[in-house]
């Protein structure tokens, strides 16, 4: 595999396209903006301009397309109608994985396809999302693994944080916040960017992942923590209230790549 395109080039793209240009790889990558450009191109990245509106619009698509690996790294829009909106998105883009006759799709998902079942998730699950973003990220992933020809990789992320991205942030201050009690699925970015680059050093094509955190602790521990790290005020929890939740596990992406988490428990994540 030497020509990897990363279709969004942006807080994971970036870095991750920076780390696979070092071990070798030739990258591409695509942002929205012109604005954008220098940043890529800092990082060795060839820089491309497209938005998928749900038509591909931009210039020099047909470049950009000429791959071995297409890694697709977008998240759906919030909209009304984000399910139709993102499937039509998702189809521009077979149209150009057709047309440019790419095999290896590489395709960034989340733990949010599965609905809150107070228990373990597991890949080989077919449980219906429950939030709009869920259900647009569960339809795309059929899209791709049904389109004959294509070997598609699905990797569902916990919920991402690292680097500038301070989930202390996110609570803090707050009053009466619900579900303290529930589990937290969380992946750091480097190990984002780790099990990436695994799974195409060891040529692993095909198939689900679950990537999160092996350790999953409370919400209301977590983000306690998360917001005194940074010197704000930390969140109050409700004390009652029914918990949902769910735990994603990830023992499968362990045991295939034999990865070892850099950061297996997200308190630890929190150190400086």
């Amino acid at each position: 595999m030497d020509v990897i395109s990363i279709l969004g080039a942006g807080w994971l793209g970036l870095p991750l396209g920076r780390f696979l240009k070092r071990q070798g790889y030739e990258l591409k990558g695509s942002v929205t903006s012109f604005e954008k450009f220098g940043l890529l191109q800092e990082a060795g990245i060839q820089p491309f301009r497209l938005m998928l509106s749900p038509e591909l619009e931009g210039e020099n698509t047909d470049s950009f397309f000429q791959c071995d690996l297409l890694i697709v790294n977008f998240p759906p829009k919030r909209r009304p109608d984000i399910e139709e909106y993102h499937s039509a998105q998702m189809t521009a883009l077979l149209e150009e994985i057709r047309k440019h006759g790419i095999k290896k799709v590489l395709f960034v998902s989340s733990s949010s396809v599965y609905p809150d079942v107070n228990r373990e998730v597991f890949e080989y699950e077919d449980l219906e999302p429950e939030k709009g973003s869920g259900k647009a990220l569960r339809m795309v992933e059929q899209l791709l693994m049904d389109e004959a020809g294509l070997q598609t990789t699905i990797l569902r992320f916990g919920g991402l944080v690292g680097h500038d991205r301070q989930p202390g942030r996110f609570l803090a201050a707050k009053k009466d916040v619900p579900n303290g009690d529930a589990p937290v699925n969380l992946i750091h970015q480097d190990d984002c960017i780790g099990i990436i680059h695994q799974l195409i050093k060891q040529q692993v094509a095909g198939g689900i992942f679950n990537a999160c955190a092996e350790k999953h602790p409370l919400r209301k521990d977590y983000y306690r923590q998360a917001a005194l790290q940074i010197g704000l005020e930390p969140p109050e929890f409700a004390q009652f209230g029914e918990v949902r939740f769910k735990i994603v596990n990830s023992e499968k992406i362990r045991k295939t790549l034999n990865y070892t988490f850099k950061y297996p428990d997200p308190m630890g994540m929190l150190k400086p």
